[in-house]
């Protein structure tokens, strides 16, 4: 039985509803979530009037129920990485990036996995891995994409073609209709229940299926149209491939862009991982000669064939570690990057080698090198995956990105894109790049386009229509290969298919979704300008803002995601800012400066693994900290700056109020600091928390000075960071320093060490830099550049730290230094302790025994310092077994952060703590104290430095 129908309802009346069904905290109607969830990655906008979070089935049905009560549409999203305006909407926006996360896989070989909408493609198949095997899809985006999306639009990318896209590789699907109804089509009785309890809809599937296999023409045409990709409209396949009502409009689902039902669970077959993988960037003469060499490497047994024009390779000719040589291609040259993939060494080679035999006719202009290296194959892909977004950085401020999505045959493929770039040429997008799966003859093109005027409104229009002309009329192609319909292409769905198709997928629509409700506008729409309409303005902001493109990739890697806002929303909501104030709506512009205080800037880590994730290194965090350092009053910085001056004082006197929280410990019990913390922060929300894995330093004994003056060459400088000294101790009462177990593992080494003449007062001056205190860090850096220069003998000695986010601190200092002081800089050697044990101590030692088991957590530091693998290898020396959580990211800490803000980290680390709490190991290693807090405190595990490990390991 269907729900009730009522009409309009006012926004309050919604939030009503709203809250019957859901509690507080997962309503999002303030303004600043409104506004920052208005953008996905295209070039689209719409503001919701409420954000949703449900957690289970019957919150599902609910949100139904309200839609049709309400007359207010419904839209679920989950990575937001679409690009075609699929996943936003004006109504009610359904959020499932943070509680549909479930994964299960088959038991034994990893055959086939069930998944929840909310978990992204990339973490499946890092499940997967234990297996060798992944999932079919692999679209650029998997890091970010969602299973939700990667299922809804049909993805499918660069290596799986068709064979493996998300319709060819789905097994069961349980969805939910927009009248509350579910099926599951794993369960052999919802067969007869879909028959019995959705008539209409059974009988639509029914008569369409015959009149489709009816109709020889139009049976030959959908047979045509999938032998390549295809995610124009609904998959009509499905009436083709399928005959039982259910299991076609489960098929439906796939591509259907969440315009159908909902999609709760999946199961989806995998295919191998395969072991063996040699990859190579080809150079071409032309465009033309390296459409010509596509066929031949299919043959060849190519498993990836990634196409890349001139401008396109143009676009990333700046990237860090990429061949200079690509600088001096001639101006009609193409790249092919290709990749073979094998079971065995063996059989990678006879193909590698059969194919550079075979290619002596191609028009290369290099020699073919291929690589097996993990490190450049992955380099390679980054590459081509940022691809989009490198464009998008250089674009003109004021500008959005254009990505569209096209497949030719194979034979006119050439030809296809010569005709295309003459388009641009014609429409003066002087910029427009080309890439895409050569292999599928799915082209990837993008422009950059203003919509600050008719001018340009119109431009972009006669573009696209010129475009439709091109694929369809002339090459019998595909508009959407594997990016979905959207808004983008609604209005020519009818121009692809033909009016009998588009009838049929009308009647699919009203079938399942008679009120139009769900994700409406989207695939079906009969407003042929819908593609011009709610355009998204792109002001300019500010230089970290203007380059991003909001396409998401940070999002997954980000501390306070499922607490306040991401990268991508931070710049969504700084953006707009800008246009309130430039429309003169001040009353909502400082409503939302007013929220951006806490979400924006108060509980962003500024760990910049956004950058990491980002392909132009966009690091929201440098975008923080300068607002932070704006947000200061000249007292404020005066201050911090007198902290600075007088760092001893300061530490002795945060030692003294330690001690004395440890010993109310020992007295009162060891939560009472945490109980007295907790209850002043009530009165004063500011006032930091004692965490319960706090603790004093016992000793800076170990620190008695060491010159350089009685040093030999086998030295190094020992810079203990300050919180080492000040809580340095050991997880276990009684336990040695960190201070005590870095000089150990030194005099056993045989390596001798130098330090400064008073053990307190020295700082990285991270503390400043992250809260934005500017001049209280510019001196700092100048005072510890001095110290460590006179302590490294002008650069003798390398200097080690003992906390790698203060070694990442003091290599990013040079630019707040003045000329002289860069130069002494420049001549010093700067390493963290996971380089120090890592490629100085381990050759030393002699390992005397391994433990069993140790889990690890890398901090940011490592990532960005791109030691992590280090941080791995020392760990894998002195234990059987090393486990890293699939879900260890960012604790969210930043220094002080989480004592500040303890709902960050507890935020941050909970889906790593979920792995790590049922677990036994020997030991929980770290490199940074402030994070072994954090995931102590999450996990219930104590962490502590892995120079405790190695300690321990060569007694």
């Amino acid at each position: 039985m269907g729900y009730n129908f009522g009409t309009d309802f006012s926004t309050m009346a919604l939030l009503d509803e709203l809250r019957n069904i859901l509690p507080p905290e997962r309503i999002k109607d303030r303004l600043i979530d409104r506004l920052s969830y208005a953008s996905d990655a295209g070039f689209y906008q719409l503001i919701p009037q409420v954000v949703v979070l449900p957690v289970n089935e019957e919150e599902i049905k609910s949100l139904f129920r309200i839609s049709h009560l309400s007359n207010i549409p419904l839209v679920f999203r989950t990575g937001g990485s679409s690009l075609s305006g699929q996943a936003i909407t004006d109504g009610i926006l359904v959020d499932l990036s943070r509680h549909w996360e479930k994964i299960k896989v088959e038991p034994g070989k990893g055959k086939f996995v069930t998944v929840q909408p909310g978990i992204t493609g990339a973490r499946v198949n890092a499940i997967l891995k234990k297996w060798s095997t992944k999932i079919g899809p692999d679209p650029s985006s998997i890091g970010s994409a969602m299973m939700g999306g990667i299922l809804s639009n049909n993805s499918s990318g660069m290596c799986c073609g068709v064979k493996y896209n998300s319709y060819h590789t789905v097994k069961h699907i349980r969805f939910i209709l927009p009248d509350g109804k579910t099926f599951d089509t794993a369960r052999a009785g919802d067969y007869k229940s879909f028959e019995e309890e959705c008539p209409e809809l059974y009988h639509v599937l029914q008569q369409l299926r015959e009149e489709v296999h009816a109709d020889s023409s139009l049976l030959e045409k959908i047979r045509y149209k999938y032998r390549t990709k295809n995610t124009v409209g609904y998959s009509l396949n499905a009436l083709v491939d399928y005959q039982h009502p259910l299991d076609i409009f489960a098929h439906l689902l796939i591509g259907a862009e969440g315009t159908l039902a909902f999609i709760a669970e999946a199961t989806l077959d995998t295919i191998p991982d395969l072991p063996y993988k040699s990859t190579a960037l080809l150079y071409f003469r032309d465009i033309f000669s390296a459409c010509s060499a596509i066929e031949p490497l299919i043959a060849a047994g190519a498993e990836m064939v990634e196409l890349m024009d001139r401008a396109s390779l143009r676009s990333v000719e700046n990237m860090k570690g990429m061949d200079p040589a690509i600088k001096t291609l001639p101006e009609a040259a193409s790249a092919l990057l290709i990749e073979f993939q094998e079971e065995t060494n063996e059989q990678l080679d006879r193909r590698v080698n059969d194919f550079i035999a075979s290619c002596a006719s191609f028009a290369l202009l290099n020699p073919p090198v291929f690589t097996k290296d993990a490190q450049q194959r992955e380099f390679y892909w980054k590459v081509r995956k940022g691809m989009f977004p490198a464009v998008g950085a250089v674009r003109k401020s004021g500008t959005t990105v254009i990505l569209e999505d096209v497949a030719f045959p194979l034979a006119v493929l050439g030809q296809a894109i010569l005709d295309l770039q003459k388009l641009f040429r014609e429409h003066q997008y002087d910029n427009a790049i080309i890439f895409g799966h050569a292999k599928d003859g799915n082209i990837h093109f993008v422009v950059t386009q203003a919509f600050d005027g008719e001018a340009e409104i119109t431009r972009y229009d006669k573009f696209l229509r010129d475009v439709v002309a091109l694929v369809v009329k002339k090459y019998d192609g595909t508009l959407k290969a594997e990016h979905g319909t959207g808004r983008n292409m609604a209005p020519f769905v009818e121009t692809e298919w033909g009016g009998e198709a588009y009838r049929m997928m009308k009647q699919i629509k009203e079938a399942a979704d008679p009120r139009n409700l769900l994700n409406p506008g989207v695939i079906i729409n009969e407003d042929k300008e819908v593609h011009i309409k709610n355009l998204k303005p792109l002001p300019p902001v500010e230089s970290e803002v203007d380059k991003c493109i909001e396409c998401g990739y940070c999002e997954p890697v980000c501390p306070s995601r499922n607490l306040t806002l991401t990268p991508r929303r931070r710049i969504v909501a700084r953006r707009a800012m800008v246009q309130l104030k430039e429309n003169r709506q001040q009353d909502e512009y400082k409503e939302l400066l007013k929220q951006y205080q806490y979400d924006g800037i108060e509980t962003c880590a500024v760990d910049g693994l956004c950058a990491l994730a980002c392909p132009v290194d966009i690091n929201t965090g440098d975008l923080i900290k300068r607002l932070r350092r704006e947000n200061h009053s000249p007292i404020a910085n005066r201050i911090a700056l007198w902290v600075a001056k007088n760092f001893g004082l300061v530490e002795k006197t945060t030692r003294l109020a330690l001690s004395a929280g440890t010993l109310l410990n020992r007295i009162a019990g060891r939560n009472a600091m945490y109980r007295l913390t907790t209850g002043i922060r009530r009165l004063v929300p500011a006032f930091p928390l004692w965490s319960r894995h706090l603790g004093i330093s016992p000793s800076l004994q170990p620190l008695k000075q060491r010159p350089a003056s009685a040093a030999g060459d086998d030295a190094i400088v020992y810079f203990s960071a300050c919180i080492s000294r000040l809580m340095g101790n050991a997880p276990v009462p009684g336990g040695k320093s960190v201070l005590e177990a870095f000089m150990n593992i030194s005099q056993k080494a045989g390596i001798q060490v130098i330090t400064a003449s008073h053990p307190t007062g020295h700082c990285c001056g991270q503390i400043f830099s992250s809260k934005g205190f500017q001049p209280a860090y510019a001196y700092t850096a100048e005072k510890v550049t001095r110290e460590l220069w006179e302590l490294s003998a002008h650069g003798r000695y390398p200097v080690v730290t003992d906390v790698s986010s203060c070694t990442y601190t003091l290599l990013q200092m040079r630019t707040s230094l003045a000329q002289p002081l860069q130069e002494m800089y420049d001549k010093m050697k700067i390493i963290d302790s996971v380089d120090y044990l890592h490629d100085m101590i381990l050759p030393r030692i002699t390992v005397k025994r391994k433990k069993e088991e140790v889990v690890l957590h890398p901090v940011c530091s490592l990532h960005k310092m791109a030691i992590d693998f280090k941080f791995k290898n020392i760990a894998s020396c002195f234990s059987q077994k090393v486990t890293i959580p699939l879900q260890a990211g960012c604790c969210g800490m930043a220094g002080d952060r989480g004592f500040l803000f303890p709902e960050l980290t507890a935020s941050a680390t909970a889906p790593e703590a979920a792995e790590v709490k049922n677990t036994h190991a020997d030991g929980y290693y770290s490199s940074t104290k402030t994070c072994e807090i954090a995931v102590s405190e999450a996990t219930g595990k104590n962490y502590a430095s892995i120079l405790y490990l190695v300690d321990e390991c060569i007694n």
